[in-house]
């Protein structure tokens, strides 16, 4: 989706992941709480004026890249993120 973009809100052992759409003032989450050194991924959640554009697979996206580069793991809590995860193999090594 052109013009999208995520960012990251962090409050101590939780966080969400935010997905503005161009146009809109509908916002998508992912929402997460610390487990350890993991990231339970727990609810995305995307309104019905924003849906069916990609974005939650955007949100998801986000937290995969961020386990990547920060070195946790993510436990696929949510059916959506579970879901995504059987969908990318490539993802496995990510997984708690």
């Amino acid at each position: 989706m052109d013009g999208l973009t995520i960012s990251r809100h962090e409050r101590g052992d939780t966080g969400e992941y935010h997905a503005h759409v161009p146009g809109s003032e509908a916002i998508g989450r992912l929402t997460w709480v610390s487990r350890g050194a993991d990231r339970v991924a727990e609810h995305t959640l995307v309104p019905p004026e924003i849906g069916g554009k990609g974005v939650a697979g955007k949100l998801v996206e986000a937290i995969v890249a961020d386990a990547r580069e920060h070195g946790f793991k993510i436990v696929p809590a949510c059916s959506y993120v579970e879901a995504a995860f059987r969908r990318h193999p490539d993802w496995a090594d990510l997984r708690a």
